[in-house]
């Protein structure tokens, strides 16, 4: 008798492609095609806006004809709604690659007599599917389309008759329902029936709201299991698939210049490794934010576009401050390679902040960014939370190859060599800048902690801003005295 196991090739699951982003990564391809799939959530999580985009994305990227089913917002509501997203329905419409369907349907109008079936919704749908060949379908929402019915058990009769008739018309469909209370949906079956659950969630943490998707289940493939953040913003529907990221990212021998000189020098003469992640941490008024304007000016001279996240001072600021030390940021702004992010932190929550840092990125597509500073971010969150957002941002910006750059606010009698959020261990070049007592005079100093991969100088040197620029000068270590 034979012990061996008969194999044969994996045969995989035909996919539909949303066209969000971050949808189709997290669904490893997209929606399950020719099914239907369910979208679940409470009121404003933006289950219509999902359901619309998937037919406008379907339309515009593929070519392929969708039919929008509302039961409660009419076709000009609908357009007027997703015009600041940028989506021409009407475009759409008279090219003959979406088609609109309004059902109205008024509870009180609605009296339970006989057999209900959903003969009548078919036979709507399918003219309309063969009007436009249509590949896709939206349906929102399921409550609206049962309103007036108090029959669960013919509820859930038409229910089954509903996903099995959008299967046996090979049509891609996404379907939004109302969440339950303890089930995902209101009638506690959808999930059952549909090929795909997704379930959209808006949650409020300490007066911050955060919006989340998950994908519950999706039968005959793999994807994604974690909660994930997506924003809704002008361009539309954006997920976050960062916390799936691993150590599988390329790294290079390029060096870049920091900005400043002596620095370069300090660092083997070359600056930072390209795509590296750096730390500059010290107290109060010792340069970091100097050092980080010197490393943005010098990207954008080399025609690299920069992202500069400021949490606690204002793009007009910075650019007038530094330029007291000679670096000129208005140039580089003017021309758009340098793109500020200013924002208090107080604005959103953590996962809200990682999600519109990595859209910006996502757009921008900068091979620099600099976040200033990250200790702003301890009001948000505790430390274990801040740290695993900083690993998944880092993650994040070494897959795409990004030199981020990161300043860390040290509180006076702190260690200098330890940060409040504990990320020092995860970046590979870490500099100090401390107060220096010299002649009975107060001075900047600045020393490399450490630099992975390259050797660097384990000198203090005093860290002087001028009108003509940022140096960095030997000190005579007889002349040193360090100053927490």
């Amino acid at each position: 008798m034979s012990n061996t196991i008969s194999t044969s090739t994996p045969r995989h699951l035909a996919k539909t492609p949303t066209g969000i982003d971050g949808i189709d990564e997290i669904t490893t391809g997209g929606l399950p095609e020719g099914r239907p799939t369910l979208v679940a959530g409470s009121a404003g999580c933006g289950k219509t806006l999902l359901a619309m985009e998937f037919l406008v994305r379907g339309a515009t990227l593929y070519n392929e004809p969708g039919v929008f089913v509302t039961f409660e917002e009419t076709p000009d509501e609908l357009m007027n709604n997703v015009a600041s997203l940028g989506f021409d329905l009407d475009d759409l419409r008279e090219r003959g690659l979406l088609w609109i369907e309004h059902i109205y349907l008024e509870r009180s109008e609605i009296e339970e007599v006989g057999a209900y079936t959903l003969d009548g919704l078919f036979i709507r749908l399918g003219y309309a599917f063969d009007r436009i060949g249509a590949k896709r379908v939206a349906l929102d929402t399921l409550e609206v389309l049962f309103s007036g019915l108090r029959d669960e058990a013919l509820i859930r009769a038409e229910l089954r008759r509903l996903f099995r008739w959008l299967k046996e018309r090979g049509v891609t469909a996404v379907v939004t329902a109302e969440r339950g209370d303890g089930t995902i949906t209101r009638h506690g079956l959808e999930e059952y029936v549909a090929d795909c659950v997704i379930v959209l969630d808006h949650r409020v943490t300490a007066q911050l709201s955060t919006r989340r998707i998950r994908i519950v289940k999706y039968r005959g493939t793999m994807h994604g299991t974690n909660e994930y953040p997506f924003l809704i913003d002008q361009h539309g529907f954006t997920v976050f698939p960062i916390t799936a990221l691993g150590l599988d990212y390329d790294v290079g021998t390029e060096r870049i210049s920091t900005g400043v000189d002596g620095l370069d020098e300090m660092l083997g003469g070359s600056g930072y490794y390209k795509g590296s992640t750096v730390l500059i941490s010290g107290t109060a008024g010792t340069g970091k934010t100097s050092l980080s304007s010197a490393f943005a000016a010098a990207a954008c001279a080399r025609g690299e576009h920069t992202l500069f996240v400021a949490f606690e001072e204002s793009p007009a600021q910075i650019m007038r401050n530094v330029r007291s030390i000679g670096i000129d940021l208005k140039p580089a702004f003017t021309e758009k390679y340098l793109h500020f992010h200013a924002v208090r932190p107080t604005l959103a929550g953590l996962e809200l902040h990682l999600a519109t840092i990595t859209d910006q990125i996502a757009r921008i597509k900068p091979s620099v960014v600099i976040i200033d500073p990250i200790t702003s971010l301890i009001s948000q969150g505790f430390n274990s939370e801040i740290r695993a957002l900083f690993t998944r941002l880092i993650d994040f910006c070494k897959q795409h190859g990004i030199t981020l750059l990161l300043t860390s606010l040290s509180g006076m009698g702190q260690d200098p060599e330890g940060t409040d959020i504990g990320v020092s261990s995860l970046v590979d070049t870490w500099l100090l800048v401390r107060n220096l007592e010299m002649h009975g005079k107060r001075n900047r100093g600045l020393y490399i902690l450490k630099s992975r991969g390259m050797e660097h100088s384990n000198q203090i040197r005093k860290l002087v801003l001028s009108s003509e620029g940022i140096s960095l000068i030997e000190i005579p270590s007889a002349s040193l005295q360090l100053t927490s």
